[in-house]
C-alpha cells in the first residue's frame, strides 16, 4: 500500500478576491524645510497636522495609495502646508500580519506663506515607505509610515524638500 501526500495553498493569496478597499486617518509630524536651504533662518520649521488616505488593492503587486495632509499645527507666522498625492505602493516583504512597503508618488502640494507674504500650489513628488499591521480582517494599523518629498522650481532656483512621519488606522471598505 502507497501512501500519498497532497498539498493545498491556504493563504490569502489563493482568494480569487483580489480588490481590496482600504481607507484610513492619520497625523502627522513634518519638516517643511531640509535645512540646507533654510526659509526662516537655520533650522527646520517643524509642522503637524492630520491627513486621510485610501488604498486600493488590484492584486499583491498591484497597489494604489492615494492621501490628503493638512499640517496646520505648529505654525509659523501663519505658515500651513497642505499636500495631495497619488502613486503605486509596492509591498517589500510579510512577516505573519506585518507587512513592509515603499511607495512614490506624485500631486500638488499647497502653501501659504508666514505673515501672509503669499500662497502658491506646486507639484511634489513623494518617495516612502513604512508598515502596515492587519489587526483583525477589517482593521489595519499604520505605525510608521515615512515620507520624503520633493518640490521642484518651489522658487527660482530652489527646491523645497519636507518630511515626515505619520502615524495612522485603516478600515477595509470591501
Amino acid at each position: 500500500m502507497a501512501l500519498i501526500s497532497a498539498k493545498a495553498q491556504v493563504i490569502e493569496s489563493a482568494d480569487l478576491r483580489t480588490f481590496k478597499v482600504n481607507a484610513g486617518g492619520m497625523v502627522s509630524g513634518f519638516a517643511v524645510n531640509d535645512g540646507d536651504h533654510a526659509l526662516y533662518g537655520p533650522g527646520a520649521n517643524y509642522l503637524g497636522g492630520i491627513g486621510a488616505y485610501v488604498d486600493l488593492h488590484f492584486t499583491h503587486w498591484i497597489q494604489l495609495e492615494g492621501e490628503g495632509r493638512w499640517l496646520r499645527f505648529h505654525q509659523y507666522a501663519g505658515e500651513h502646508l497642505d499636500t495631495y498625492l497619488i502613486g503605486p505602493k509596492v509591498p517589500v516583504v510579510q512577516f505573519r500580519r506585518a507587512e513592509v512597503y515603499g511607495k512614490a508618488m506624485i500631486g500638488a502640494g499647497k502653501m501659504t506663506f508666514p505673515s501672509k507674504y503669499g500662497y502658491g500650489t506646486f507639484t511634489a513628488l513623494a518617495f516612502g515607505g513604512g508598515v502596515d499591521y492587519r489587526l483583525s480582517r477589517k482593521l489595519t494599523l499604520r505605525p510608521i509610515d515615512f515620507e520624503y518629498q520633493v518640490w521642484p522650481k518651489f522658487l527660482p532656483g530652489s527646491s523645497l524638500h519636507p518630511y515626515g512621519v505619520s502615524i495612522g488606522m485603516s478600515y477595509r471598505v470591501f
